[in-house]
Parts: C-alpha cells; sequence; structure tokens
C-alpha cells in the first residue's frame, strides 16, 4: 500500500499517495475530506466510470494563465463523474461529491506539473463541487480581516499580492479565495503558502527575473515561497473584510485609485468572477447569485484602477493597506455595536 500524505488547504483536508506539498502537513491520522490518487494507470473506480455514456461539457482555448489553460470538461453517466484534461499535459478524474479524485501526466511532465493544476484549477473544481463559491481572486490579512484582490486573468492579482507579502502583509490564498458563511459573517479558507508569477512580474517586484525559483522545469513560471522568510503566510481562516476589483491599468495621473460601486455592479462583477461558474446548472446559478447578494449586501466592494506604470506599484500597495484598515477598523466598530451586551 502506497504512503498516504495528508495536507489542508482551502478549508478541506486532502490525501495523497504522492508528496504533492498542495497545502500545509496535517497528522495522517485527521479524516480526509478527499482521496487523491496519482499515478499512471488509473485505478478501478476511475475505469469503470470512463466507459460510462459521456458528453464534453465544456471547452476552453488556450490562454498564458495555468489557471485559463487550455481545457476540455466532460461529464460521465448522470453527471456522476467528471473528468477535465489538459491536452498534452495532465488529466484528471473526479467523482460527484468531489471526495475522490485521480491524476496524471505524460513525460517530460512530473508530479510539480501536477501539483500545480491541484493548488489552482483542481482545488477549484473540488470546491464547486462541494458547493463552496469561490472568486477568482488572491487574499491578504490586513488588520485581522481578510481582503481579496479579484479580477479576470493578468489583471495582476498575484503579483499585486506578492508586493504586499513583501511589505510584511500575510497572504491566505493565490488565484483561487473559497468564502463560507458563519453567522453574520464571510470567512476566507486560507490555501497554500506560495504564490505564482510571471517573469516580467518577479522582475518588478525584485529586480531579476530569475530571483525566483521555478514551479516546474517545464514552466517559466516562477514562485514566492510564504515560508516566513521573505514573505509570510496565514494559515488561520480569517473574515472576510473587502473585496476589490482589479480593473485594467490606465495611465491617468490620479491611478492608482480606490472607487465606490454599487452593490449592483458590485454583484454583476462577482458573478463573472466566481471559480468555473461554467458548470453551474441553473438552480446552482440561482444559489449562488443569492449567497452572492447577500455578500455585497454586508461587505464593502470597491473598484481599483492600477496605474500602468510599474513604478507605481507601491502607491497602489499604500492605497490598499490605508483603505483597508480604515475599513477594518470600521468594521469592528459595527461588528461590536452589533454583538449583545
Amino acid at each position: 500500500m502506497p504512503a498516504a500524505y495528508s495536507y489542508v488547504s482551502y478549508g478541506l483536508n486532502w490525501q495523497t499517495d504522492a508528496a504533492t506539498s498542495i497545502g500545509i502537513g496535517l497528522a495522517s491520522t485527521v479524516p480526509p475530506d478527499i482521496i487523491v490518487q496519482i499515478n499512471a494507470e488509473p485505478p478501478g473506480w476511475v475505469q469503470a466510470a470512463l466507459c460510462l455514456p459521456f458528453f464534453v461539457r465544456y471547452r476552453r482555448p488556450a490562454c498564458t494563465e495555468i489557471t485559463n489553460a487550455a481545457c476540455v470538461f466532460t461529464a460521465f453517466g448522470q453527471d456522476d463523474f467528471f473528468e477535465i484534461t489538459y491536452p498534452g499535459e495532465a488529466q484528471f478524474v473526479i467523482d460527484r461529491a468531489g471526495r475522490r479524485l485521480w491524476g496524471t501526466c505524460p513525460p517530460p511532465f512530473v508530479l510539480d506539473d501536477l501539483a500545480v493544476y491541484l493548488r489552482g484549477p483542481i482545488s477549484g473544481l473540488v470546491l464547486r463541487l462541494r458547493g463552496i463559491t469561490a472568486l477568482h481572486s488572491s487574499s491578504v490579512c490586513v488588520a485581522g480581516q481578510a481582503i481579496a484582490l479579484c479580477g479576470a486573468a493578468a489583471a495582476g492579482k498575484s503579483t499585486t499580492a506578492a508586493a504586499l507579502a513583501l511589505r510584511g502583509i500575510p497572504v491566505l490564498t493565490e488565484d483561487v479565495t473559497p468564502i463560507r458563511a458563519s453567522g453574520d459573517f464571510f470567512i476566507v479558507d486560507p490555501g497554500y503558502p506560495r504564490i505564482c508569477l510571471w517573469p516580467d512580474a518577479v522582475k518588478q517586484l525584485l529586480g531579476s527575473a530569475d530571483a525566483l525559483p521555478l514551479l516546474t522545469p517545464n514552466w517559466d513560471k516562477r514562485y514566492l515561497s510564504l515560508d516566513g522568510v521573505r514573505s509570510n503566510f496565514e494559515a488561520r481562516p480569517k473574515p472576510l473584510g473587502a473585496i476589490y476589483l482589479l480593473s485594467p491599468r490606465t495611465n491617468d495621473s490620479d491611478a492608482p485609485r480606490i472607487e465606490e460601486i454599487s452593490p449592483r455592479e458590485a454583484l454583476l462583477t462577482l458573478v463573472q468572477n466566481t471559480y468555473m461558474n461554467y458548470l453551474l446548472n441553473p438552480n446552482q446559478r440561482a444559489a449562488e447569485f443569492e449567497f452572492l447578494a447577500k455578500l455585497v449586501s454586508r461587505i464593502s466592494v470597491r473598484r481599483i484602477i492600477p496605474n500602468a506604470d510599474p513604478a507605481r506599484l507601491n502607491a497602489l500597495c499604500d492605497l490598499i493597506i490605508e483603505d483597508a484598515m480604515a475599513l477594518g477598523t470600521a468594521n469592528h466598530e459595527r461588528s461590536s455595536i452589533t454583538q449583545p451586551a
């Protein structure tokens, strides 16, 4: 029997048969929420699943972002199992409950390549199957609260989070931010302790494109470790304090700036930026819409207009920290008022 490795990320306990570093290590005695098998040959339950009638639910063309890489999503049986393939790179099969997952990759790709998908889009898929809404965002911890940086691919979420991390702001998640309701609060569960960055972002932040280690031998992307040496990881769940929507960069002289937006605009934007929302059926879409409507009625959602000049990134970080600190103070005062005497 292969060795078992246990991790926690996104509020879930993962058990794998290979050391994949998809989260923070756990004692092997902790019951798993999801069991991950990684090998070249599919196990029996996967072989049986792939023999069921199937239809292609979704196809996505190639894109430079890992989380938006070309993929094919196929449903088997009556949505009993799902397969997501990244042509020539990786294949995954998962059951409808999000409890069993198998993954493999062909040479020259290696386990580290598979782990990149596991930490990102596959984790997003698991959360989606379990009915957990996740934003396409990175999140940091300011004034004891989670601050989500939300936006489309290449909006600067990871770069901004890394810049904040290098200034001592702990990071909770990168690219995938799960949100769950808990009483009057919305909680963000932490992901894994690293931030993935393209070489130009590494050069912008650290002066050299190769200042950080490569994610894998087969990707140009690099990663900032949140190991407490250069930057920190927040491993505890935090209440969501604010969501910042990153707009396209501009050359406006008053950028970076923060703009207020209406709850309606905030809702419509967040609906478009939840993770793997193309998998939702009408009932699930209605439930997520209701969840997000409650979210924007209680949580501050603001638009950030970044400056196109890389030299203005520090000013953007100053702006986010100052605004988030003010919101944290206001949220604390409001929470104190609503607490029973």
